[in-house]
């Protein structure tokens, strides 16, 4: 049965992908209809699956001597991870009934979000490197297609082109890594490789693990190839909330959980996660601190809390890392639709002509705060629990500079989230707008998602077991409901981070009294909203591609002869290298 489980949890938004596109765009009702359910169905059955967790291949396909079996084990770390992604994922399709409205192309749409599912349900369950690098590169194209969707808006086009570019990185990565694996143990499985992973020589141990960070931080968007996730604010906001809450940008965290045991041991790799991590969630933050759009707020809070995220298991703390993630994933999406909501009501991203909205959208006023104070890390929301839990183990087991650094980016995290809040709910209208309250599907996926962001950190205890029972290779630091409960509430440690989120909600009440400190810290924000140089350096690479290119082409005469002479003659100069090699 877990296998079936399994086939439907992938096959089934493929499917709908397929009947949604078939359908036609002139009945674009029954297209809403399909892709919900289509969508609601595979996130029943990965809630099914979870029950039926196990670290033992379930579901294995007989491909050949070449490329292995394709294998699928459910353990607890991809059934999380599949059900994250449908749950959420569902509810940002049910969110588009009301979102995409009107929109043309809906098939377009539809097809690639139930493609982005099932290409992350079957990344998160892949037994095989060979495979997850499959499933890594569809989910690298539909995200690609969806953030160009409006494929007539300039910025949307070359905001998914830099996405593909950017996360091709990680794509290497991981290719690199599959092929090693396999030369020295014969092998494509995961399983196998975390067995044995001691047995491979030093050097090429280092080099996937730094390979594999490379991939996660592309994915993820981590510092330094972060630029790519603020230029997908393009997608509608439904994408928006699919890519970063429930889908790709989790692909990179988990990809550091799921390889942990093997790379732990690696010099300087667990440090250089931790660095990773602190000037991500750092960066991010400040970022977020002086943008005014309001979605790219929401984009840089991503790429903040997924530092959180990297910097748990830095300092060893799988567990940790796994739970704030799916409480990111829950309180993000809200934030995400709940922006889409205000967004589709006024017209406008940018938090300089809203204010006021409260009043007019109350619905998403209150689902809003809910989201936002998760955010900010406030008792007793699953942020706070999730956040907490992350600190306290970076203060125990990770560098003291580092612990303070993430301290900070509390601190900043709970500033922007009340500015963000207070700009665009409760300040003073500048614009003129008659904004209406969210339609009835964008209620009930907020809705449900809001009760989430309350109540999920209540499922602490049996998501401890649901990992530690199934990852043979993963030692996790697992807390039943009251153990977490006395450990965050008693550690002196909450009490100091919970002091620091003060000072940042504390800073935006009274930024009257603090305006000095624009004059002091100006070219700190000058850089801030400059993407501190990284977007300079990205159109440096472009250029001096285009420079290379331009000399290269050269090259090509355009005469058959000498192209094949030419490959001729590089085929015969490298046969000569390695028989003087021999």
């Amino acid at each position: 049965m877990t296998d079936v489980l399994i086939v439907l949890t992938i096959g089934l938004p493929w499917l709908g992908a397929l009947i949604v596109w078939l359908t036609g765009d002139d009945n674009p009702r029954q297209q809403h209809t399909r892709a919900v359910g289509f969508a609601a169905a595979a996130g029943l059955c990965a809630l099914l699956l979870i029950p039926s967790y196990s670290d033992e291949v379930t579901l294995r396909i007989g491909i050949g001597s070449a490329f292995g079996d394709f294998t699928f084990v459910p353990d607890g770390l991809g059934v999380f991870l599949a059900a994250v992604a449908t749950v959420v994922g569902s509810l940002a399709v049910l969110f588009s009934v009301d979102y995409m409205h009107g929109e043309a192309q809906l098939g377009r749409y539809y097809t690639l979000v139930l493609l982005f599912i099932g290409a992350m349900v079957g990344l998160a369950l892949s037994d095989s490197l060979l495979l997850l690098f499959i499933f890594w590169e569809i989910t690298a194209l539909c995200s690609y297609a969806l953030i160009s969707f409006y494929n007539d808006d300039p910025k949307a086009v070359e905001g998914g082109i830099k996405a593909l570019i950017i996360t091709q990185v990680g794509g290497i990565g991981i290719l690199a890594g599959a092929l090693i694996a396999y030369a020295y143990l014969g092998d494509y499985q995961i399983s196998t490789f975390l067995a044995e992973a001691d047995t491979l020589p030093s050097n090429m141990l280092s080099v996937m693990a730094f390979g594999f960070l490379a991939a996660a931080a592309a994915k993820s968007a981590q510092v330094p190839f972060h630029t790519w996730l603020p230029g997908a604010m393009e997608a509608p906001t439904p994408i928006s909330a699919l890519i970063h809450a429930a889908t790709m940008v989790n692909a990179g965290v988990y990809l550091l959980a799921r390889f942990y045991p093997a790379f732990e041991g690696v010099e300087g790799w667990k440090t250089a996660v931790v660095v990773v991590g602190l000037a991500s969630s750092l960066l991010a933050a400040l970022m977020a601190l002086v943008a005014h759009d309001l979605k790219r707020v929401l984009a840089y809070s991503t790429i903040s809390q997924l530092g959180y995220m990297v910097y748990a298991v830095g300092v060893g703390a799988v567990f940790a890392s796994q739970f704030h993630l799916l409480s990111h994933a829950i309180f993000k999406a809200l934030l995400f639709l709940a922006a889409g909501a205000v967004i589709h009501a006024v017209g406008t991203r940018d938090m300089r002509e809203m204010g006021g909205l409260g009043r007019q959208m109350p619905f998403v006023r209150n689902v809003f705060i809910i989201g936002a104070l998760a955010l900010a890390g406030l008792p007793v929301l699953n942020g706070f629990w999730s956040k907490e839990l992350v600190l306290e183990h970076g203060l125990e087991d990770g560098p003291a500079w580092a612990y303070a650094g993430m301290l900070a980016g509390a601190g900043i995290t709970a500033l922007y989230t009340f500015r963000m809040v207070w700009l665009v709910f409760f300040s003073a209208p500048r614009a003129e707008h008659h904004a209406h309250d969210a339609g009835r599907y964008m209620k009930i996926a907020t809705g449900a998602l809001a009760v989430g962001t309350l109540g999920s950190w209540l499922l602490v205890g049996s998501f401890g077991e649901l990992l530690e029972e199934s990852l043979p290779f993963h030692h996790m630091h697992v807390h039943a409901m009251n153990t977490l409960l006395e450990d965050i509430i008693t550690a002196p440690a909450t009490l100091v981070a919970l002091g620091v989120v003060a000072l940042g909600l504390l800073a935006w009440w009274f930024r009257a009294l603090l305006a000095w400190t624009g004059t002091v810290f100006h070219v700190v924000a000058q850089a801030a909203a400059n993407d501190f140089g990284f977007e300079w350096i990205n159109r440096q690479i472009v250029t001096w591609t285009r420079a290379g290119a331009d000399a290269l082409r050269t090259t090509q005469t355009g005469y058959l002869s000498w192209n094949v002479l030419g490959i001729v003659g590089g085929v015969v100069m490298v046969l000569i290298i390695l028989v003087l090699g021999a």
